[in-house]
């Protein structure tokens, strides 16, 4: 029999999940609507059916585990706690809900920490001991691996560097405070930017036909791709703010390697130089140059899933 592990990322609209074996292939995928579930008992019941339901189509298959990434999960308890854009609210056990329906071990944690631990066995992290993967997507999440360790803290939500405070006083984050590194240096951030240069720029831009509630990261690197002046100067503030982040990380965990993840860091050097730039001007001396700025090594397809099962991997030898 071949072992696999059932990988599930859990978004806000979405929830993705696939069979992985021990080299990271996805075997078989699947997904469910998340928001077609607002009771969290019902939504189990589906995931579970829908695993089993994989499962049957692959009977040479056995499940040895369970992993999950998930928005506030707390990988200490395998509870999602409070979490602001699901429909579960408060402290929801997931962990014991899974395994009361398939018995096998199951571990929970966010989806920034599954992300780091699929580089660390699947990706660009292989044989690293201390890295950092920054998922850049509609917010900034974060997973830190310090001497081959996931870093959790004593509550189980320890690196939240997309809420460390860049800006005094600055824009509001949707977590309740002001000036978080998230409201600038993620997909929504660099959309903001964007709208705010349009309002003090007078350069033409393309990006002025666009209505504000249809413009994209996407569609703003497409246009800095093309010399725009506007998105070429808000991926610059963006990049510069990003790495002060960076600089922020570095001074505490000496990391060798950032990784940038999701949907922002899909803009490529557009991104990517301009963040290495200002780590080398303004970067603590002790650290110039022993820090690598680095794409992910996992698709962007399946990396969620991925990250995931190397949650039970990674405690496997065999």
């Amino acid at each position: 029999m071949k072992k696999v592990v059932a990988g599930v990322d859990i978004g806000g609209t979405n929830t993705v999940f696939g069979l992985v074996d021990k080299t990271g292939k996805v075997l078989a995928e699947g997904s469910l609507k998340t928001t077609d579930y607002p009771k969290i008992n019902d939504f189990v019941q589906a995931l579970t059916t829908a695993i089993k339901k994989l499962l049957s189509t692959k009977k040479e298959y056995t499940l040895i585990g369970i992993g999950i990434g998930a928005p506030d999960a707390n990988y200490h308890r395998g509870t999602i706690e409070h979490a602001p854009n699901l429909a579960w609210k408060g402290i929801v056990p997931l962990a014991d809900l899974i395994k009361s329906k398939i018995k096998v071990p199951v571990i929970v944690t966010n989806d920034a920490n599954a992300a780091a631990m699929g580089e660390m066995i699947f990706g660009g992290a292989k044989g690293m001991k201390d890295f950092i993967v920054l998922t850049l997507g509609t917010g900034l999440g974060s997973g830190i691996v310090i001497d081959g360790k996931m870093v959790y803290g004593h509550t189980g939500f320890a690196g939240e560097l997309g809420h460390m405070t860049v800006v005094k006083d600055g824009r509001d984050c949707g977590c309740g405070r002001k000036g978080c590194l998230e409201a600038y240096a993620s997909a929504t951030g660099l959309v903001r930017t964007t709208l705010e240069l349009m309002s003090v720029m007078r350069e033409e831009s393309p990006l002025r036909d666009i209505p504000p509630s249809k413009l994209t990261s996407k569609k703003i690197a497409e246009a800095a791709a093309k010399k725009d002046p506007v998105a070429l100067k808000a991926m610059n503030d963006t990049a510069e703010i990003l790495g002060f982040g960076i600089i922020n990380s570095i001074v505490f965990s000496s990391p060798e390697a950032i990784f940038l993840f999701g949907g922002l860091a899909q803009a490529g050097e557009l991104l990517f130089a301009p963040v290495r730039k200002y780590l080398a001007k303004n970067n603590y001396v002790l650290f110039k140059n022993t820090v690598k700025i680095l794409p992910s090594g996992i698709s962007e397809n399946n990396g969620a899933v991925m990250g995931s099962a190397a949650l039970i991997w990674n405690g496997i030898s065999d």
